[in-house]
Order: structure tokens, then C-alpha cells, then sequence
């Protein structure tokens, strides 16, 4: 299985020879393909996902990229796009018009809730998020309608799974599509595909790239999936990958394993030095033996990447913000993935003029660990909480 991942990475999709041997693929910025005949443009037409006509269609430089995930994830064929929310939201456009009915795991992305509860609205679609653990609450909200079942798992703040397999089962027993946003785990630690989801997803923005400098997405299915998804969404609407992009994720994915497996061990040393500090309530992190899921998280991945989330013990928000003001070696952001160490804390998203409270508490602050030294990332936490 290594040498497979080493040669998608490293060899798949890089016709060397084509471009002068060249070791790095080259960035083919370029707007137009040009035919010396009628008939070679033709035939290019008729076949447009696999052709290079326009690079609002297809690329050279995104093609190498679109050929080396699909293998990651065990999947005929891949589309690019500019974001994470870009393929999430054509995904479930595809497989959906008027009148359709959607089930979606509860707490997933944020956009992902979006795209369903404030935009497709509009257009007839309706929708029900449930409990992903629970297999007889999705039964009960099949509907004749459905064409449906959204996954997350783990998500990205509590680290809800579900049991893929079975959730498969269901979902083709009653001639429902599955789609799951695989971003958690990256294809390295699971490959949903494998255990029969249709569609895969990825916010490419975080392990893929790695590097904290591209903002991207892919979706990962069959030939007929990924064809119907290039001419209804992907060529409509736009929502492309530039060729400098693509570039800059090859780049990234060339050490994906590695730096998996880097993130993977310093997680397991912090989480397991912080748990039973006396200003930490629990701490989630899906291979930790004392999270509720913890069996299920260790059958179908296999590993983890570097997300945790600490429920803090302390009397209030103040007083939680006034340890996040004394940390140092980890930066207040959103998005995760790269090399640097990253926490947000959900107290800094309450009582924000116009906007409801999270549903996630106060005391939680997802942290994501990088690629520092473990114990340089340790002791800054350890320092800040000598309260």
C-alpha cells in the first residue's frame, strides 16, 4: 500500500516526457487549446471532461492533480474546485432538483448547514439534519423524495462519526445517494469510497495542501457521477481551480503522508499530557480511549489526524479568554491543516452583535496541532494554564 501511495504522489498523471522531463509538473497557464483541424476540435468537444478545449473546463496542470486524488480515494475520476464549500455545494446540487428531499448529519460544516437551510430552500429542496449515529433516526426520515445522505465523519469541532458502512446499506437499500465530507481524515487515515460512498469530498484547503497558501476543494466518484457533475454544475457554474493552484497542491501532496504521521504523534503526546490537568473538564479527540466513539473511530480509520478539542473547567468566559490571551505559540484561526499550530476558541464567537450564540459551549476550544516540536506546543499550553 505504501509504494502505491508513493507512486499516485510521485509518478500518476506525470507524463514527464511530455514536458522535457521535467521532475515538478509545469503550471500551463493558459486560457485556450488550440486544434490543427476540424475534426481533432470536434472530437475534443464531444468528449470536453477529458480534453483540453478551455481551462474553465479542463487543465493539464489540474488534470495530473484531479488523476492523483481519485486514486488516493479509491474512485474513478475527481473535479476540482476553487473551495471546499464550492464542492460541497455542487455535490449536493447534483444530486438533487426540485422537490428533492436531503438527510444531513447534524453539526456539520457551517456552509454545508448553509447551502441547505438558507439557499436551496429557495429552489424546493428541503432537508432534515439528524444524529449520524443513530441508524433508525435516518430510517425514520426517509422519504419516497430522498436522493440524499450527506456524511461528515468525524466533523471538524465535537468529531461526530458514523458508521459508514452501515450508513451505506441503509442509503442504497432505499435508492438514496451517499456523500461525505472526508476532510477530517484525510485520504491517507480513511478512504470512504471503499466502503461504498458514492461521493467523497474534500476541503483541499486544509491536510491536502498543507501549506496554508491555497483555498480549494475536490469531489471524488464514479466516471458517470463526475460527468454529470462537469456538464450540470462544474461548466455552469464555474467555480474552478487555477492552474497555479493545482500546482501549488501537488507540491503539498508530495508529503502528505509525512506529515500526516507528524501531526498524528505530536496529537497522541499533548492530548495525552493534558488529560487530568485540573482546569480541563475532557478533552474529544477520536483515538483517545475515553471518547464515546472511540471504537468505531479505530476501525474505520486508520489514523488520526490533528485535531482535539478541550472543554475547559472554569467558572466563565473571562476567565477562559484570559488563558487564550497568555497562549502564544498557537494562532487564533479559523481554517487548519498546515504546518503552523492553530486554536479556536468558541468563546470568542459569543455575544457577537447580530449574531445567535454557536450550539457548541463556550468552555470549547478546538485546537489543531502542527508541525512544531510537540513539547514546544505543550509547554506554551501548560504555561497558560498555571492559573
Amino acid at each position: 500500500m505504501e509504494d502505491h501511495i508513493s507512486y499516485i504522489l510521485n509518478d500518476l498523471g506525470e507524463h514527464r516526457e511530455k514536458y522535457f522531463n521535467a521532475m515538478s509538473p509545469p503550471i500551463i497557464q493558459t486560457r485556450n487549446f488550440v486544434f490543427p483541424g476540424v475534426d481533432d476540435f470536434r472530437n475534443a468537444i464531444l468528449d470536453e471532461l477529458n480534453s483540453h478545449i478551455y481551462t474553465k473546463g479542463n487543465n493539464p496542470t489540474v488534470e495530473i492533480l484531479r488523476k492523483k486524488l481519485a486514486a488516493l480515494e479509491g474512485t474513478d475520476d475527481a473535479l476540482m474546485f476553487a473551495s471546499g464549500t464550492a464542492a460541497i455545494s455542487m455535490t449536493i446540487m447534483s444530486c438533487v432538483g426540485q422537490g428533492d428531499h436531503v438527510i444531513c448529519v447534524r453539526h456539520p460544516y457551517s456552509w454545508t448547514a448553509t447551502v441547505l437551510s438558507r439557499y436551496l430552500v429557495r429552489f424546493g429542496v428541503t432537508y432534515d439534519f439528524v444524529d449520524g449515529s443513530d441508524l433508525k433516526a435516518i430510517q425514520a426520515l426517509i422519504r419516497p423524495n430522498t436522493k440524499l445522505l450527506l456524511l461528515e465523519s468525524p466533523n471538524t469541532f465535537t468529531y461526530e462519526l458514523q458508521d459508514i458502512p452501515a450508513c451505506v446499506a441503509l442509503a442504497k437499500n432505499n435508492g438514496i445517494l451517499t456523500a461525505i465530507d472526508n476532510s477530517h481524515a484525510s485520504p491517507i487515515f480513511q478512504q470512504p469510497a471503499r466502503m461504498g460512498v458514492d461521493i467523497v469530498i474534500h476541503s483541499v484547503t486544509k491536510y491536502i495542501n498543507g501549506h496554508s497558501d491555497v483555498v480549494a476543494g475536490v469531489v471524488c466518484s464514479s466516471h458517470e457521477i463526475i460527468k454529470k457533475m462537469f456538464i450540470d454544475e462544474y461548466m455552469v457554474l464555474g467555480g474552478i481551480l487555477s492552474p497555479q493552484d493545482a500546482s501549488l497542491i501537488i507540491r503539498g501532496l508530495r508529503t502528505l503522508p509525512i506529515r500526516m504521521q507528524r501531526v498524528q504523534e505530536s496529537t497522541r503526546t499533548i492530548v495525552k499530557a493534558l488529560k487530568g490537568h485540573k482546569s480541563i473538564k475532557r478533552i474529544l479527540y477520536p483515538f483517545d480511549p475515553d471518547f464515546p466513539q472511540y471504537e468505531l473511530a479505530r476501525k474505520q480509520m486508520s489514523g488520526c489526524g490533528g485535531l482535539f478539542t478541550v472543554e475547559f473547567d472554569l467558572p466563565d468566559i473571562d476567565s477562559l479568554l484570559s488563558v487564550i490571551a497568555k497562549v502564544k505559540r498557537w494562532k487564533i484561526a479559523v481554517s487548519w491543516g498546515g504546518h503552523e499550530a492553530l486554536m479556536l476558541p468558541m468563546a470568542a464567537l459569543y455575544n457577537l452583535p447580530g449574531r445567535d450564540n454557536p450550539h457548541i459551549p463556550w468552555s470549547y476550544v478546538r485546537f489543531y496541532v502542527g508541525l512544531e516540536e510537540p513539547e514546544y506546543l505543550l509547554e506554551d499550553l501548560l504555561e497558560a494554564l498555571d492559573i
